[in-house]
C-alpha cells in the first residue's frame, strides 16, 4: 500500500517538472492578445431620445380649471389664479384628487378627508387622508378640496405621509393652497373659504385606502 501511495506521488512530480510542448511554449501570454474589434455602428440608426418623466400622463391647468369649477361651483372664482400659481411653480400634474374632508384645530388639530384620486395612467379610486396640523389655527370646519399631485409613479406610492412645505402657503380670492411633499412626490391641496386654513402647511397627510381615525 505504501509503494502505491510512493509510486502515485513520484508520477505526479514528473508531470508537474515536466516540460511543456513546443506548441505550448509558443503561445502568446494572454495579455497580448488583442480583443477584436467592435464592428463599426449603423450610421442609418440614430438612437430615439427618451421620453420626459409621466410623458402624455399629465393634466393641463384647463383640464384642471374645468374639473375644478365644476366640482367646486359657483365659489370657483379664485380658482384658476390659484391654479394658474401652482402650474407655475411645479409644473403639471399627473393626477388629481376630488374630495370633501372635516377639520378643527385649537393651535393643534387633526383632518380628516376621502375623495378620489384621478390619473392617466392607472384609472381613478377612492382614497382617505388624515394628518394632524400645527399652527396659529382656531376653529372648526368641512370643505370641499382639490389636491394635484405630481410625479406620482403609482397608486401605492401614494399611501404614505406627505409632510407640509414650510412657506408655501398662497391665498388669493378665497382659495387657499399649500404644498406638502414625500421624496419627489408633491401634494398640492387647494381649499375654497373657511376650508383654506393654513394651519396645515406645519403638518402632514396620510393617504390610505381605508378610512381611520388614527391620524399618525
Amino acid at each position: 500500500m505504501r509503494f502505491i501511495e510512493f509510486a502515485a506521488i513520484a508520477a505526479l512530480a514528473g508531470a508537474v517538472a515536466a516540460p511543456l510542448p513546443a506548441a505550448a511554449q509558443s503561445l502568446p501570454p494572454l495579455d497580448n492578445v488583442d480583443a477584436p474589434a467592435p464592428p463599426p455602428p449603423d450610421p442609418a440608426y440614430t438612437p430615439a431620445p427618451a421620453p420626459p418623466p409621466y410623458a402624455g400622463e399629465t393634466y393641463t391647468a384647463d383640464e384642471i380649471v374645468h374639473a375644478g369649477h365644476g366640482f367646486f361651483g359657483q365659489i370657483s372664482g379664485g380658482l384658476a389664479t390659484v391654479i394658474e400659481k401652482a402650474f407655475a411653480d411645479y409644473g403639471a400634474p399627473n393626477g388629481y384628487i376630488l374630495g370633501e374632508e372635516a377639520s378643527g384645530a385649537v393651535f393643534g388639530g387633526l383632518r380628516y378627508g376621502e375623495g378620489r384620486i384621478y390619473t392617466r395612467f392607472a384609472g381613478e379610486q377612492n382614497v382617505y387622508w388624515q394628518g394632524p396640523s400645527v399652527g396659529f389655527d382656531l376653529g372648526g370646519d368641512g370643505a370641499r378640496v382639490m389636491m394635484l399631485v405630481y410625479n406620482l409613479p403609482s397608486m401605492a406610492h401614494l399611501l404614505q405621509r406627505y409632510v407640509g412645505v414650510n412657506g408655501s402657503a398662497y391665498l388669493v380670492g378665497g382659495f387657499g393652497m399649500t404644498v406638502l411633499a414625500a421624496d419627489l412626490t408633491y401634494v398640492v391641496p387647494v381649499r375654497a373659504g373657511v376650508g383654506a386654513r393654513l394651519g396645515i402647511n406645519l403638518g402632514y397627510l396620510k393617504f390610505t385606502e381605508q378610512p381611520t381615525w388614527n391620524p399618525f
